[in-house]
């Protein structure tokens, strides 16, 4: 009786007289684009779990922009409704374009819950070392000799956008990795924008880069980067997936946005 007593009044206070929580730690939604292939919303879920495993007590919700349920619109609606406050909304998108820019904070803004919008996840270094470790598992040697290298390159296969920001978020992507590797890294596109990934690699073999890998620039298994790798001419990575690495991300896209003053705009981060 005393165990239940002092948990019943755990909880109570922690409403106030409204019947509203009081304030906590905001709320981590976690923004997908949503897709049709069903692997997709697996490993999104998987990669929330992930998160909460790294977190324990951060609440933890999932938004589509389109395609899954639950869409962004609802998720922020049933958290209005069950009394929460304060949301930080963590896009799952790897650069900058019109759904970070325009989709997701016109969302944000028709909600009741006060929300912050974080930067998109790239480019970053975790990102690199997802990318790095995923070329890993696809067969990449971390020994290559000097000769090697000078036949070797990768390209950097990402969705595609009109809009030159995340070209430009892409792009230093692929210098980081280039970095990383040691081998030129070539950015494209599996819609929208060029060059296209048949077109990187016949480029790179052109001037005489025989050893050329894909490497997945996608959160998630799909037909873009079904696509993509098909085109490798070696080897293809997996995704990013469900990495730590992403997990921690997400994470630190959170703390990002909510030490950041709301009036200040979503920028890119790289650190």
């Amino acid at each position: 009786m005393n165990r239940i007593s002092s948990q019943l009044a755990s909880q109570l206070s922690l409403v106030q007289l409204d019947g509203r929580r009081r304030p906590g730690p905001p709320a981590l939604v976690v923004v997908a684009h949503g897709s049709r292939d069903p692997r997709a919303l697996s490993t999104v879920r998987t990669l929330l779990d992930r998160v909460r495993e790294q977190r324990p007590g951060l609440p933890v919700h999932l938004g589509h922009i389109e395609l899954n349920e639950p869409l962004l619109t609802d998720t922020l609606a049933d958290l209005d409704a069950q009394g929460t406050t304060d949301a930080v909304l963590v896009p799952l998108l790897l650069a900058r374009g019109y759904h970070v820019k325009r989709d997701i904070p016109e969302m944000a803004a028709k909600a009741r819950v006060h929300t912050r919008v974080a930067a998109p996840l790239g480019p970053h270094p975790f990102l690199v070392e997802t990318l790095y470790t995923r070329l890993v598992e696809a067969g990449w040697r971390t020994d290559l000799t000097q000769e090697e290298r000078r036949t070797s390159a990768v390209v950097l296969a990402a969705a595609g956008s009109r809009d030159p920001d995340s070209a430009l978020d892409t792009r230093r992507t692929a210098r980081l990795l280039a970095r990383r590797l040691g081998v030129p890294v070539v950015p494209a596109y599996a819609s929208t924008a060029t060059p296209t990934v048949p077109t990187a690699v016949r480029a790179l073999a052109a001037r005489g880069r025989d050893r050329v890998a894909v490497a997945s620039y996608f959160t998630a298994p799909g037909r873009f980067a079904t696509e993509s790798a098909q085109a490798a001419p070696w080897i293809a990575s997996a995704p990013l997936g469900t990495h730590p690495a992403m997990a921690s991300l997400l994470l630190h896209r959170y703390d990002q946005a909510w030490a950041t003053p709301a009036s200040t705009a979503p920028e890119l981060a790289s650190a």
